[in-house]
């Protein structure tokens, strides 16, 4: 049972733990990724023991729920802080059926949609679109570049098992949620220094940083609250080189199309805009992306790119991805995840 507090309890509580217990969590030694596979975007660590839980109850800023660790961090019951914040989680969503390999749909991307880097945001999408991709999954046709990264497994593992009534449970309630702003991109010459957590990246608890490179570095504003109690509020930062949102500006408006001796010549990729919708939240069946995880981003251009996505939308992705080196990838994510994810008004009018 879910326990209750006043909010002054709640502040004493969050107050008094909220240090310690990340170091709970065991450090999880990376593992070298397959070549030419970018860590940055597929981290992989090997496997350690979750955090000992003491019977602390814990509690997360806006809400009034105390849950012990077992609680936060039970994938057969999702850990929900804040209840009121979505619809009533069908039975799939928050329970799955384990014993038959069926994994709650909100323990990895959160009761609101709104996952995380290493899974994806899914409030949002359409219905269609979420079905076909899970089928996807189903029947082999989506895989991952990056085999030892875990929570692509997961999902085929999930979907291979789950019914057309569960996935279509699934797509209409995520499909019901807006995608918020969830993501703060910051350009930056550095970045935090890093290390594993689960299945993301999360700056060392020393505050070091390092020169960023061509990476995009997404991490957590909060680590305790994101890694160790998956609180579904807790948001993220993604630091990306300066520069790389006017480059990944220009590759998504206009395809990286230029003028030199008085003649437009054709860029390498194409407008993004032409299939996501003019300001990248939508159109019709065709997956909103504004707003959404950069690094999640990067992974599948390279999905596409590597022949590891091969559902109905690769005949659309694989020439647009084609020729995009990682660092175009990587200034595309850029520029895409720091646009609003609420469609403008002009749009959600054309729309109708």
């Amino acid at each position: 049972m879910r326990i209750i507090a006043a909010s002054t309890i709640t502040l004493a509580i969050v107050v008094a733990f909220m240090v310690a217990p990340q170091a709970q969590q065991q450090n999880a030694p990376a593992v070298t990724n397959a070549p030419g596979i970018p860590g940055w975007a597929y981290p992989v660590a090997a496997g350690v023991p979750g955090p000992k839980d003491d019977g602390t109850v814990f509690h997360v800023p806006n809400s009034t729920v105390g849950m012990t660790l077992t609680q936060a961090r039970n994938a057969a019951d999702v850990p929900d802080w804040h209840p009121d914040e979505h619809p009533p989680m069908p039975d799939v969503i928050r329970r799955g059926r384990i014993a038959e390999g069926v994994r709650a749909c909100a323990y990895c991307h959160y009761p609101n949609g709104l996952g995380r880097p290493e899974n994806a945001s899914i409030a949002g999408l359409p219905t269609e679109y979420f079905i076909q991709q899970v089928n996807d999954f189903k029947n082999g046709l989506r895989k991952t570049s990056e085999p030892n990264m875990r929570p692509p497994q997961l999902m085929i593992d999930t979907a291979k098992k789950a019914t057309d009534a569960d996935i279509r449970t699934a797509a209409e309630y995520f499909g019901s949620m807006k995608l918020k702003p969830w993501i703060k991109v910051v350009e930056s010459k550095t970045a935090p220094r890093t290390q594993i957590l689960g299945g993301m990246l999360v700056p060392l608890e020393d505050k070091s940083t390092e020169p960023i490179g061509n990476r995009i570095v997404e991490v957590p504003v909060d680590a305790h609250l994101t890694e160790l109690l998956r609180d579904s509020q807790s948001p993220f930062v993604a630091y990306v080189p300066v520069g790389s949102i006017a480059k990944g500006e220009a590759l998504v408006t206009t395809g990286g199309a230029r003028l030199a001796g008085g003649k437009i010549v054709a860029g390498n990729t194409a407008a993004c805009g032409t299939c996501h919708g003019a300001d990248l939240t939508g159109y019709a069946d065709m997956p909103p992306i504004a707003g959404r995880s950069p690094s999640y981003l990067v992974r599948q251009m390279l999905d596409f790119q590597r022949g590891n996505r091969n559902g109905p939308g690769a005949k659309l992705m694989k020439p647009v991805v084609a020729n995009l080196t990682l660092q175009d990838m990587a200034a595309i994510a850029a520029y895409v995840s720091s646009r609003s994810p609420e469609p403008s008004k002009s749009t959600t009018t054309a729309r109708r």
